[in-house]
This record gives structure tokens, C-alpha cells and sequence, in this order.
């Protein structure tokens, strides 16, 4: 798809309704500019793509007896059928 947009005094751009509704851009999205010499590349930034599961151990303390595994499926799988 090709569209043209014009480039505003403070260097903002427009990007069209049907290419941000496309890629699910909405306001506050923050987007990734690479300069490839003859053109641009738009792509959104990954929201916490570099965190780790060591980055999250201890973030949640939970005081309680240990779970068992089929336990912890069996709640994932509680919250899962609730948000449908």
C-alpha cells in the first residue's frame, strides 16, 4: 500500500487510519525508526522483549504451601475460561 503524508514544522508525520488499524498502532505507541539510506523503516517496539524469567523471580512473593504443577495448570487454566 502506498499513501502520502506530509511531513509538519516540528518534523511530526501522520501515519494513515488504515495502516496504524492494520499493525494495531494506537495512540502512544512507540516506534522503532531505522534509516536505511534510501528509506525508512517504521516497526513498534517490543514492550519488555529483553525481560528474563530471572528478571521476575521473587517479584511476586507468594507466602503460601508450594504448588504442585498440576495445581498451577489447573488455575491458569481457572483464569484462561474467565477471560473469555
Amino acid at each position: 500500500m502506498r499513501t502520502k503524508s506530509r511531513l509538519s514544522t516540528k518534523g511530526q508525520l501522520i501515519i494513515p487510519r488504515e495502516i496504524r488499524k492494520r499493525h494495531g498502532w494506537r495512540q502512544g505507541t512507540e516506534l522503532e525508526v531505522e534509516d536505511r539510506g534510501d528509506a525508512v523503516v517504521l516497526r513498534a517496539t517490543s514492550i519488555g522483549a529483553a525481560t528474563t524469567v530471572d528478571d521476575l523471580i521473587g517479584f511476586l512473593r507468594y507466602r503460601g504451601a508450594a504448588k504442585t504443577l498440576r495445581q498451577m495448570a489447573a488455575g491458569i487454566a481457572r483464569g484462561a475460561r474467565k477471560r473469555r
